[in-house]
């Protein structure tokens, strides 16, 4: 793999240890590593990148996402519902999915993610009609090339058993503990570096059985990969939580194994403290959906407060039904305003939700070793951000521009140390031909 030296950046925003920021500065790749970071560097026979006009950070972590969504943007019936009636409108919709809609969604909403700077998404799969499997997202990730944790959702408590989702979207609970000891199996990279990760993801405590959850817990630890699940969105999911349980979704968790430094919960915008507590010395980590959770009037996550107690937090742009956008970008500005309309405009600076958009989502996902930071010996995953665009004129400060006056487009996205988007432009995907393909399902999809 080639050399490659990106140089005279207006900035490079390293998130080390000490967050470090080097005007003028410089990052060397070499064999898909970063081998140095400084100024003035020298390598002979390496590709020159220029960066002047760019600000370099580490590539954007997203930690939730629901890809398959990405088909379903703005369904007029959904537009104005709160969760649960939201839930309602789209499962008969998402019923009607294909294995070609998810290969779809999958490239499109990755490849969305990758133009706002995206480098690592999870994507939360919880359904599976009409044949549909977890690895039709994976093929299809591999063709974007950003990094993926796919994550094996589940859903088994179908309408006639006093669950949200109709009958016809739900499995047997054998099958998919079958299914997600072969998925592990055949697709999980536990290595520095690695491309695919697989985690075990029940859709929620309100879609699948105690014993599912209970179990997949145990099968996760013996595999030795993540769990995943939604948690504490609304004050619906409060009061269920309440009324089935008999305790709140936090205390829930625990009590079937699903708190832990391999789990990480989505949205917990209605922890409590003694939750937030809870979180912070079993070291569970939260997916911060600031967008999702404004869309859904479902309120504002107790950032602040996880964040000074010592949870670990990330970003996710949640599913592109209830977003509607995959633009990480967009959700770290998005996080530092919310948590000052809750906590004061002192509450987040623009270069944490830098932080927690890089160094936060590497943590939440497990991977704080190979990502989040540019440092040599972290993988190359970096973003050359355009800040002498429209966009950042008249800024003072280069490294806030990038939170303060989103959207800010990624001149180039490096992943591994390849140039997955390139002169503004995604280079692995044909977008006139993903966009037809996108239109034609939408037609199929809406037609019933």
């Amino acid at each position: 793999m080639k050399r490659v030296l990106i140089r005279n950046a207006e900035c490079v925003v390293t998130m080390d240890g000490t967050r470090r920021e080097i005007a003028g500065g410089d990052v060397l790749i070499e064999g898909g590593v970063i081998s140095a970071v400084g100024a003035g560097l020298v390598a002979e026979g390496a590709e020159i990148v220029d960066a002047r006009g760019c600000v370099v950070t580490p590539g954007l972590i997203n930690t939730h996402h629901h890809l398959y969504q990405t088909l379903t943007r703005a369904v007029p019936a959904a537009q104005d519902a709160a969760l649960f009636g939201w839930l309602r409108t789209l499962y008969p919709i998402w019923a009607r999915m294909t294995p070609d809609d998810i290969r779809v969604s999958t490239k499109l909403g990755l490849s969305e993610l990758a133009l706002s700077g995206c480098t690592c998404s999870s994507d939360h799969l919880y359904l599976f009609p009409n044949g549909s499997r977890l690895d039709d997202s994976i093929e299809a990730a591999t063709e974007v090339g950003i990094r993926f944790h796919a994550t094996r959702g589940s859903m088994s408590i179908g309408e006639s058993k006093g669950g949200l989702p109709p009958d016809s979207v739900v499995e047997d609970e054998a099958s998919i503990l079958r299914d997600s000891e072969r998925l592990v199996d055949a697709f999980h990279d536990p290595n520095a570096g690695a491309m695919v990760q697989v985690a075990l993801a029940p859709c929620s405590p309100f879609s699948v059985s105690r014993e599912l959850m209970r179990d997949s817990a145990i099968l996760a630890r013996e595999k030795g990969v993540r769990l995943h699940t939604h948690l504490a969105e609304n004050d619906e999911d409060i009061a269920y939580s309440l009324q089935n349980f008999g305790m709140l979704p936090g205390d829930y968790a625990e009590s079937l194994g699903w708190t832990g430094d391999d789990v990480w919960h989505a949205h917990c915008v209605k922890l409590s403290p003694g939750e937030i507590d809870l979180f912070a010395r079993t070291g569970t980590g939260v997916a911060h959906c600031p967008c999702s959770n404004a869309r859904l009037a479902s309120g504002i996550a107790p950032v602040r407060a996880m964040r000074d107690a010592g949870v670990p937090v990330g970003l996710g742009v949640d599913g592109s039904a209830s977003n509607d956008s995959s633009h990480l970008g967009l959700e770290a500005r998005q996080a530092m305003l919310v948590a000052r309309l809750k906590d004061g405009p002192s509450a987040m600076t623009a270069r944490e939700a830098l932080e927690i958009a890089t160094l936060g989502g590497a943590r939440v996902l497990g991977r704080s070793a190979d990502l989040g930071s540019l440092e040599a010996g972290k993988r190359a995953d970096l973003v050359l951000w355009d800040v002498s665009e429209i966009a950042g004129a008249g800024s003072w400060d280069p490294v806030a521009t990038l939170i303060f006056c989103a959207p800010i487009r990624p001149r180039a996205v490096y992943v591994e140390g390849r140039a997955v988007v390139d002169d503004f432009r995604i280079q692995t995907i044909d977008p006139v031909s993903l966009n037809e393909q996108a239109r034609a399902a939408v037609t199929r999809l809406a037609a019933g």
